[in-house]
């Protein structure tokens, strides 16, 4: 007698297809030869050949690439760095506040935050004459701005679950502080900072309103140019680049998972060599 599905099992499939069906039509309709989007005009691949035409759309998909980019390598450095003052230096004078500064923008809404960037990079050009116009740096900047708290939070969390005798027993060995952050402690958060890299990057190609504040003529991006022609109608190159990106994203998070998988196939495996065995002794030698 076969089991029956519990309810657990339906209400996780039931989110899968509310989740994946709009995004398995819209690749559907990307190929519909019909210019209107709601009638089904036959298959053909049109729309992803005129792609390369619309040149307007094209140049967007590369602004938000290189500032998503950009952002998340800032974030990562900044964060990185926030992360490990609010988790290692235990006593600062203004630790609350700090850490309540980096978290901040975590609860604040956008449109707060864009008015408040919007404000300042217009009293900065009034005053000191930069940025003289509003455009890609200045998206730069507030999308950094938003995302340094999120890798902070993540890294933040890696950081705090770490076993500190490794480190400990590095320095013991003759290691600089410098030299065991980059060689021990960047290696064993790798990971977070690789998640708190993506996650910057999905958010900056995502957001609409910081840009929308802090943007200039000429500095429209892909999520601008999308809402723009979405108010005037759906037209059938919107599907044929979100379905480019969908395939894109795919791709990229079955490359990430196949590393994932290798990597924790090589940390399982036992130690062979005599260096690790005498480093295993040392941070044993440290906990006793």
């Amino acid at each position: 007698m076969s089991k029956r599905p519990g309810f657990s099992t339906i209400m996780l499939w039931l989110g899968l297809a509310f989740i994946y069906i709009p995004m398995i039509i819209l690749v559907i309709y990307s190929f519909n030869a019909s210019r209107l989007v709601t009638v089904w005009g036959g298959w053909s691949v049109h729309w992803y050949v005129g792609l390369l035409d619309n040149t307007q759309l094209m140049n967007a998909v590369k602004r938000s690439l290189q500032i998503a980019f950009f952002t998340a390598c800032a974030a990562v450095c900044l964060g990185t760095l926030a992360a490990f003052v609010m988790t290692r230096i235990k006593r600062f004078r203004g630790r609350t506040m700090f850490s309540g500064l980096v978290t901040a923008p975590l609860v604040m809404p956008e449109v707060i935050t864009g008015l408040s960037l919007l404000l300042l990079f217009v009293a900065m050009a009034q005053m000191i004459g930069w940025p003289a116009e509003r455009g890609m740096v200045t998206i730069w900047i507030a999308h950094v701005t938003f995302c340094t708290s999120y890798v902070a939070v993540v890294v933040s969390g890696r950081l705090s679950e770490l076993d500190q005798s490794i480190e400990e027993a590095a320095m013991d060995l003759g290691a600089r502080p410098w030299k065991t952050f980059l060689l021990i402690t960047v290696p064993m958060i790798a990971p977070s900072i690789a998640a708190g890299w993506l996650l910057s990057f999905t958010l900056s190609l995502d957001d609409l309103v910081l840009a929308s504040f802090v943007s200039g003529p000429g500095s429209t991006t892909l999520p601008m140019e999308v809402f723009s022609s979405v108010r005037l109608g759906v037209k059938p190159e919107i599907n044929a680049i979100a379905s480019v990106i969908l395939l894109a994203v795919s791709i990229f998070t079955l490359i990430a998972w196949f590393i994932a998988r290798s990597a924790d196939k090589r940390r399982a495996q036992p130690p062979e060599d005599e260096d690790s065995v005498s480093w295993q002794a040392v941070i044993e030698s440290r906990r006793n």
